[in-house]
């Protein structure tokens, strides 16, 4: 198997609402974005496959090293070895795949959040990152494209929590932030023994408000020369945000279940935007 069928296979593998978006870039750009996919897959998964904390530790120290022997032009993975031919013409830099392993490794140092200024910069390197760099492969042009990105990736990584809620306590991990469970009066053991109630909707619905805003505000963001470059990140964000409105629909009936759309309407939303150029 070559590393661009390692990519491609990861890649699809993954079911992400992402991959439907690769669907329409033009081959180059579908490759850089497909290897530098592949990459945060495998990084994320040694946290989220490995039980073992110390484990997961040497094989992201690992990950680590391998990013700055790649860049002195000795990759080992198939997926750097996919990602490394588009580096130079993408503007990839070490310090932003490095910035992803960290955003990983967050995982198995820490599980609760006391704000939400401490769970937005966790939000920045797992997601926030990847959007910036996606931004670039895709085809940017403008400065304040970076910043659009940034928000969209904050907005992703928000609707991932909301959809996640159950199965991330299964693993102990909470991601909503302490204060706001405090101050909806919702206790961590309600979420890990998945009790619902009126006070968790309610702060489901605080947390979806947010998510919306972030959405509206990425978008406001995005400048008018970058829009049609950018038609990708726009149908992931179609995508997202359907879902965050199938989550609420159900009432955030997340304890129990993962609420997911199907591939054919990814396909169909992210289709549309490539159509239609919006949303």
């Amino acid at each position: 198997m070559t590393p661009e069928q390692y990519v491609q296979q990861k890649a699809a593998a993954s079911g992400s609402s992402f991959y439907y978006a690769f669907l329409f870039l033009p081959p180059p750009r579908r490759a850089a974005i497909t290897a530098f996919y592949a990459f945060c897959r495998e990084v994320d998964d040694v946290v989220d496959e490995v039980s073992d904390p110390g484990v997961a530790r040497t094989k992201l120290a690992w990950w680590q090293a391998e990013v700055a022997n790649s860049f002195e032009g000795k990759p080992s993975h198939p997926v750097m070895k996919a990602l490394m031919p588009w580096t130079g013409e993408f503007a990839i830099a070490p310090a932003q795949l490095i910035s992803v392993i960290e955003g990983c490794a967050m995982d198995l140092e820490q599980t609760r959040y006391l704000d939400f200024a401490g769970l937005a910069r966790y939000c920045h390197l797992v997601a926030g990152v990847v959007g910036e760099v996606s931004a670039r492969i895709f085809g940017q042009t403008e400065d304040a494209t970076t910043q659009y990105a940034h928000r969209l990736g904050l907005a992703f990584q928000l609707t991932n929590i909301i959809r996640d809620v159950g199965e991330d306590a299964m693993r102990g991990r909470i991601y909503l932030p302490i204060d706001e469970l405090q101050r909806f009066d919702v206790k961590a053991h309600e979420i890990a023994n998945r009790k619902y109630s009126e006070r968790f909707a309610e702060l489901m619905k605080f947390q979806a408000r947010r998510a919306y805003a972030c959405y509206d505000e990425a978008l406001a963001l995005l400048p008018a020369a970058d829009r049609r470059a950018q038609k990708p990140g726009l149908m992931m964000a179609s995508i997202y945000r359907t879902l965050l409105s199938e989550i609420e629909r159900d009432g955030f009936h997340v304890l129990h279940q993962r609420i997911a759309l199907t591939p054919l309407r990814k396909l169909w939303l992210a289709w549309k935007v490539q159509a239609l150029g919006r949303m």
